[in-house]
């Protein structure tokens, strides 16, 4: 395949190249390259990523695929423009062990439309107990370990785990959140909790394991990765790391540099995240470390949920937001359309350095590297609409947003996996051709 004279979004900056593709590999860039044979992909005016990777989402299969399976979820995922994703353990069972590690890595190949990268639990079934066989896992196909949904309440089973993941070159992903501070809360503490009447989580919550996490690291001399960053005070406090010398690495989403928590006052649960959505100053912070790269990634926390876990009052409702299809117009609009970040810097957050703290193949278009693309019109605005969602979860409370930046096209390994068929297709409809779009091989007008 030749992709022809798109806007290549280079990690140095942005070039028209065409781009020749063979055996799922990148094997020529140049101003311009002869067909000699090859489909050609008409990327005349959009831009060509690297590949988006997601280091944090909920794909809830085994033990909730009412909310979500991995077929669903691989879906949604080629759709927002992701050709990698990186699932959370906090299944039922929990991904624990070889076993249950296999099964989500297997399932993934099966469907073949992103990479599907299962990661381990840090304890056996996320009880903060006993820690789970790290090593096996890893033999099996995880890339990192993390109790997501729980922070590790045992500084020391804590410190073990890292050191351990250090052994073993994988890397600890940190759920920072200390329940006996959040003491049931449910949205950030502030004036709108109080408005509202819903009982807050003070920032402190998430701050405090933060700062343990960041002073293992130092004593330990070992890699962390702080998980969905969300307040100015944690910003800070992995900035003042960093520049300390600490093997730290931070991830944010998109909810966090999108809105504040006056979100909450209509009492749509679809608002209720963990950590929650706070005030402006968390949200400049947000922004601001992603502009100085203290965040490294932008991630989704994709976290899908059946309507019937959102159909209750506020306090009994599901924590998470469904945002694996939506990510990419956000950064889009919110960073780049708003002068926060370059695309070879959105390129940096989305691809690279999750490719980097992982060790992925890919997250940047050289020659030689692996066929991965998210190939976008930039100048194309659409309207956020859930039902319009391949996820099951349909859990947004971004509904009616207007955003730029759709994507075309999500190619694997030089495989399109989403986007317009490059054959023609002939459909009789009043004798007219009409575009045809697929997913998972299931062509949908």
């Amino acid at each position: 395949m030749i992709i022809r004279g798109g806007n290549v979004v280079f990690r140095n900056g942005v070039e028209k190249k065409d781009i020749l593709v063979k055996d799922g590999k990148i094997q020529k860039i140049a101003d311009t390259i002869e067909q000699n044979g090859e489909k050609v992909l008409n990327a005349e005016g959009l831009h060509v990523f690297p590949g988006l990777i997601d280091m944090h989402v909920h794909l809830r299969e085994p033990g909730f695929e009412r909310k979500e399976d991995i077929q669903s979820g691989a879906m949604a995922a080629v759709k927002g423009g992701f050709t990698q994703i990186c699932c959370m353990p906090n299944t039922n069972p929990v991904l624990d062990n070889k076993v249950a590690v296999s099964y989500v890595k297997y399932r993934g190949k099966e469907v073949n439309l992103c990479k599907i990268h299962p990661i381990g639990a840090i304890t056996k079934g996320e009880k903060g107990e006993e820690m789970a066989a790290i090593a096996s896992m890893k033999k099996a196909g995880a890339v990192a370990i993390s109790d997501d949904g729980v922070a590790v309440k045992n500084a020391r089973l804590m410190r073990l785990a890292m050191e351990y993941a250090k052994g073993f070159n994988i890397k600890c992903l940190c759920h920072c959140e200390d329940k006996d501070l959040v003491d049931g809360g449910v949205v950030h503490e502030g004036l709108s909790a109080t408005i509202a009447g819903l009982k807050g989580i003070p920032r402190a919550a998430e701050d405090v394991i933060i700062a343990r996490e960041i002073s293992l690291a130092e004593t330990l001399d070992t890699p962390v990765h702080i998980c969905h960053v969300s307040t100015y005070s944690g910003v800070r406090m992995i900035r003042d790391a960093k520049k300390a010398g600490i093997k730290v690495t931070a991830e944010t989403c998109p909810h966090y540099f999108v809105a504040t928590d006056e979100i909450i006052l209509g009492y749509d649960t679809n608002t209720k995240v963990n950590p929650p959505i706070r005030e402006e100053i968390d949200k400049q912070a947000i922004l601001e470390g992603l502009k100085d790269g203290t965040l490294d990634c932008i991630v989704t926390d994709h976290a899908p949920h059946h309507a019937d876990d959102k159909n209750v009052e506020y306090n009994l409702a599901a924590f998470g937001i469904s945002g694996i299809e939506t990510s990419f117009g956000f950064a889009i609009t919110y960073l780049y359309k708003a002068g926060v970040l370059s695309l070879p810097e959105i390129a940096e957050r989305m691809s690279y350095a999750p490719a980097k703290i992982l060790d992925l193949e890919g997250g940047e278009i050289k020659e030689g590297e692996v066929a991965d693309f998210t190939i976008a019109d930039l100048n194309e605005e659409w309207t956020v609409n859930s039902d319009n969602f391949l996820s099951k979860g349909k859990n947004t409370p971004f509904n009616g947003y207007k955003l730029s930046g759709v994507v075309k096209y999500t190619l694997v390994d030089g495989e399109i996996k989403y986007g317009e068929s490059l054959e023609p297709v002939q459909e009789k409809d009043g004798g007219a051709k009409t575009k045809t779009l697929r997913v998972c091989g299931v062509r949908m007008k």
